[in-house]
């Protein structure tokens, strides 16, 4: 975890690569893309003995209206992990994702989703709103899909990359207590620039990206991408993961904690 305030690093530009962080989202030209909303997860969190009230419904919906008052966009994408649940559709899901979907359409012109590997059942649902997911959506010149795999082929003209699935966020120490921030991963997969987006689930923070392995086929190593943090709608740039890391290992040397 990082061993450092984060009041003292610099707020970073929310351009990159011709897009533009929003809190959560990621927008480019026109369009919203947001990822792993994980729709039912309390659901899922009881049957399993965790009594968690449900509450990310509303959570979601205050966030994206805040996103979206900033950003003003037309269409959005929803790229994967609508909802959790693999192996069957509970009521709260059936019932959120419904919901979702007839906000969003007060609100954007275009909505267009992408399948997760959460998404076995998540058709049945949208075909209630005549909505087909697609396993890629070329936006210009990027590609977004969800991340979970590869795609089978890559049309000539893209050079960016957008994908969720790895929940990524980093660990802030700040005196005693550890904080987990969602995070932008900026990076490189083969020729290709890639953008890792956080997840949109007000319920989990995610995964640590500077301790935790990555399950995305498109991060081999991490050490080499960009973290931008985002947090009560701001956006700070903490650099490279390695060097991040050396940053760490230097202070829990200098105090005898390693």
């Amino acid at each position: 975890m990082i061993c450092f305030n984060k009041d003292n690093i610099m707020k970073s530009s929310t351009k990159i690569f011709d897009a533009e962080i929003i809190s959560k989202a990621l927008k480019i030209d026109d369009t919203l893309i947001i990822s792993d909303l994980h729709f039912g997860y309390e659901t899922s969190l009881n049957n399993q003995g965790l009594m968690i009230p449900q509450f990310q419904y509303e959570k979601l919906i205050d966030s994206l209206s805040n996103i979206q008052e900033k950003a003003n966009a037309t269409n959005i994408i929803l790229n994967g992990d609508i909802k959790h649940n693999f192996q069957d559709i509970s009521k709260q899901e059936w019932k959120e994702v419904l919901d979702f979907i007839d906000f969003l359409s007060d609100i954007f012109v275009d909505i267009r989703v992408t399948k997760g590997n959460h998404d076995n059942f998540t058709q049945y649902i949208l075909n209630k709103r005549d909505i087909i997911m697609e396993d890629e959506i070329i936006l210009n010149n990027f590609l977004i899909t969800h991340g979970h795999r590869i795609p089978d082929s890559i049309p000539n003209n893209i050079n960016t990359i957008v994908i969720g699935h790895e929940h990524p966020c980093i660990g802030i120490r700040n005196g005693e207590r550890v904080e987990k921030v969602k995070s932008f991963l900026v990076g490189m997969w083969n020729e290709y620039n890639l953008i890792v987006t956080p997840s949109f689930t007000p319920i989990s923070s995610g995964s640590d990206v500077l301790h935790e392995k990555t399950i995305s086929p498109f991060i081999k190593d991490v050490s080499d991408f960009d973290v931008i943090a985002v947090e009560d709608e701001e956006v700070y740039s903490f650099g490279l993961v390695k060097d991040i890391l050396s940053v760490e290992e230097e202070y829990y040397d200098y105090n005898g904690l390693m």
